[in-house]
């Protein structure tokens, strides 16, 4: 059973939350920006009234946040008094203490996800590596973990793109993930994951390796400025694939947008391909591949602020994109992310969306010096 130093400890930890989050100073804020929201003219700049709703909600969270900390965390002195009253277990109270613990240390983490693009929404995509059906067969099983993820934690997810693999998988799928902090949580699988198994498409059941690479990128609404050369942009469209009704392969709903990248410092074009077959409706398929375009130059050009300030701090360990990042081996039971060194043999939790785990490990190591 816990004992009183922990318990203090835990209180310790809700005071020093107090401090980093200035609850004091956010509940002021909260009050007078909810005020304006009660002006007669609120909603007559609709933009300007939803990014004051943006703002006062984001506020909610934190306030909301603290207040179940500190409610879980009186719940474990009570557990403690019903417990020298012979009235709960012991295992009440390290459940109860349990529940506290994970509370605060989540608050804890978020709290560290302090740039601007980590409250944002987020592009997740998935494309499969060499190795045919077997590397196909790990995307879509990659893209599955995704999917149970957002689903545990409320998130939203539209597949905005997929192609199926020849036999079975995918080859590449593009889902827009929308919750809180989804970006700045879902950053840390940006790189190559590794899976070692058993095939189950080989004959002679030999131990086959296959990758995927993971690329998650910033969504961004109309509210955040990115510059997009009209001039640069080309279009082509094509008949959408899959279930969908009548309209589907008789029309050419699908969108194909072609944009001719240069970067700004050394002058190197690039083309961005962006195909979306999101909607039914050619229309919407655009504006959704033009979203998913200034999300692609806004990561650009965080990533090019990234590199500049990794030369000044060239001493800082830095996650590159290309990098491998985790292992997946079946056969010995263990799922392993190389840069923390953080590792379970849950490979069926992993694999149904429990990647909690290695995301604060990430978190921990490198949140504080990506943006430093």
């Amino acid at each position: 059973m816990i004992t009183q130093e922990q318990y203090k400890e835990l209180q310790e930890r809700v005071a020093q939350l107090h401090r980093y989050l200035d609850i004091d100073a956010k509940i002021m804020q909260h009050e007078e920006e909810q005020l304006r929201t009660q002006d007669p003219e609120f909603w007559n700049d609709r933009e300007r009234a939803e990014e004051q709703m943006k703002l006062v909600k984001g506020l909610e969270k934190w306030i909301n946040g603290y207040n179940e900390v500190c409610t879980l965390t009186e719940e474990v002195e009570l557990s403690l008094e019903f417990y020298r009253n012979e009235m709960v277990s012991e295992e009440e109270v390290d459940e109860s203490y349990a529940k506290a613990l994970n509370a605060i240390e989540a608050l804890e983490l978020k709290n560290m996800l302090r740039e601007e693009e980590d409250a944002m929404a987020c592009v997740l995509k998935i494309n499969s590596g060499a190795g045919g059906t077997e590397a196909q067969d790990w995307a879509q099983m990659l893209m599955r973990m995704y999917l149970r993820y957002a689903e545990q934690h409320g998130y939203k997810t539209t597949i905005a793109n997929l192609i199926d693999g020849d036999e079975a998988g995918i080859k590449t799928v593009t889902m827009e993930i929308e919750g809180d902090m989804a970006y700045g949580y879902l950053k840390s699988e940006n790189g190559v994951h590794r899976l070692v198994r058993v095939s189950p498409y080989n004959a002679q059941g030999k131990r086959m390796t296959s990758f995927a690479s993971v690329f998650v990128t910033p969504l961004v609404d109309d509210t955040i400025e990115v510059y997009v050369d009209p001039s640069r942009i080309s279009w082509d469209t094509f008949r959408s694939s899959g279930a969908g009704g009548q309209n589907v392969n008789k029309v050419e709903t699908g969108v194909r947008l072609r944009y001719q990248y240069v970067d700004p410092e050394t002058g190197e074009e690039e083309e961005i391909l962006i195909e979306n077959t999101e909607s039914r409706k050619q229309l919407q398929n655009r504006e959704n591949a033009m979203r998913l375009l200034r999300s692609n130059l806004y990561d650009r050009e965080l990533k090019r602020r990234q590199a500049a300030q990794a030369k000044i701090e060239a001493g800082k360990k830095k996650i590159e994109w290309g990098s491998q990042i985790r292992s997946y081996v079946f056969d010995d039971r263990h799922v392993k992310d190389h840069r923390p060194n953080f590792q379970t043999s849950d490979v069926g939790g992993v694999m149904d969306g429990k990647i909690d785990g290695f995301i604060k490990a990430y978190l921990m190591e490198f949140a504080g010096t990506e943006n430093a």
